[in-house]
């Protein structure tokens, strides 16, 4: 290979390298939105209770 033909390969590859880098940073933060988890822990009134089977 001469030293032409590495130096566009290197090229495609950093061109390449840098579509797909503005791709990932095009998307939004979603900062806007709040939290999906509304209440993460349930009530503590139905909780099950589990007992040892005595005979």
């Amino acid at each position: 290979m001469s030293d032409t033909s590495k130096d566009r390969i290197k090229e495609e590859f950093r061109a390449a390298l840098e579509r797909k880098n503005s791709r990932a940073n095009g998307g939004t933060a979603h900062l806007d939105a709040g939290s999906k988890a509304q209440a993460p822990h349930a009530n503590a009134d139905h909780h099950r209770e589990f007992r040892r089977k005595s005979g």
